[in-house]
C-alpha cells in the first residue's frame, strides 16, 4: 500500500488527517446553500407572480431588484453586506447588528438568499408566462378566479416545467457558495485553502475540495433526474410510430 501511495503526487496522509475539517466544510456549504435556496425560493414566488402580472408598480420594482442582483457579482454583494453595512453607525447601533449583521455566516446567508431569489424569480416568471393558454382558458371557463388559477393551475404547471432549469440554479448556487470562504467562513474551499496554507501545499486542498464539490453535484443531478422522471412524465414525447412503420412497404 505504501508503494502505491508513493506514486500518487498528493500527500494523502495530510488529507486523511484533516478530513474531519473537510466534513465540517461540507456541512457549512450545504447548510448555507440549502437555506439560501429555501428562503430565496420563498421570496422568488411572489416576485415572479408580480413580474408575470405586469403590475404597473410591482413589476418595475421587481424588475429593478432582479436586474441589480443579476447584474452584479455575488462576491461584490457579499462584501457590501459583510464589510459595507458595518461602516454605518446606525446599523452598528441597531438590534440587527449583534446577532445577525456582525456574523459572517448570517451575512453570507443574506447575500446568497437575495442573489438566488433574483435568478429564481426570473426563472419562474418565464415558466408562468409560458403556461399553455389552453390550461388558463380551461380554468377561466370553469369559473376559477385569478387567485385560484394561479394557485391550482398556473403555479403547479410552472413549477414542474421549471425543474430542469432550476437544477442549474441549484448547482450555480452551490458553486457560488465558495464566496463564503472570503469572509472567514470554513466552507469546503475555505478548508482547502487552510490546508494548503498551513502545510505549504500546492494543490492538495484544492483537489480535495474539487472532488467533494463533484460528489455533491453528482448527487444533485441524480436527485433532479429522479424528480424530472416523476413530475415531467406527462411532457415526454411519445413516439406513435416506429422506424419500420415509417418505411413504406415495397410495391410488387
Amino acid at each position: 500500500m505504501e508503494n502505491i501511495l508513493s506514486y500518487i503526487p498528493l500527500d494523502i496522509s495530510l488529507i486523511a488527517e484533516n478530513f474531519d475539517r473537510f466534513l465540517y466544510g461540507v456541512w457549512t456549504t450545504l447548510n448555507l446553500t440549502v437555506l439560501a435556496l429555501v428562503f430565496g425560493g420563498l421570496l422568488a414566488i411572489p416576485m415572479a407572480i408580480a413580474r408575470a402580472s405586469r403590475h404597473r408598480v410591482l413589476s418595475p420594482l421587481v424588475w429593478g431588484y432582479t436586474y441589480v442582483l443579476r447584474g452584479t457579482p455575488l462576491l461584490v454583494q457579499t462584501y457590501l453586506i459583510y464589510y459595507g453595512l458595518g461602516q454605518f453607525e446606525a446599523v452598528r447601533q441597531s438590534w440587527l447588528w449583534d446577532p445577525i449583521l456582525s456574523s459572517a455566516w448570517w451575512c453570507a446567508l443574506i447575500a446568497f438568499t437575495l442573489n438566488t431569489s433574483a435568478y429564481t424569480a426570473e426563472l419562474l416568471r418565464g415558466a408562468i408566462v409560458d403556461t399553455p393558454k389552453g390550461e388558463v382558458e380551461a380554468a377561466i371557463a370553469t369559473g376559477h378566479s385569478y387567485g385560484l388559477r394561479m394557485r391550482r393551475i398556473i403555479l403547479p404547471s410552472a413549477f414542474r416545467r421549471a425543474i430542469p432549469a432550476y437544477s442549474n440554479e441549484v448547482i450555480f448556487m452551490l458553486h457560488g457558495s465558495v464566496v463564503a470562504s472570503t469572509i472567514t467562513l470554513q466552507d469546503i474551499l475555505g478548508v482547502g485553502r487552510w490546508l494548503n496554507g498551513r502545510y505549504y501545499l500546492a494543490y492538495e486542498g484544492f483537489i480535495t475540495a474539487a472532488f467533494l464539490y463533484f460528489l455533491i453535484v453528482f448527487a444533485i443531478t441524480r436527485v433532479f433526474r429522479w424528480i424530472e422522471r416523476r413530475y415531467l412524465r406527462h411532457l415526454t414525447r411519445r413516439e406513435t410510430t416506429t422506424a419500420t412503420e415509417m418505411t413504406p412497404e415495397p410495391t410488387r
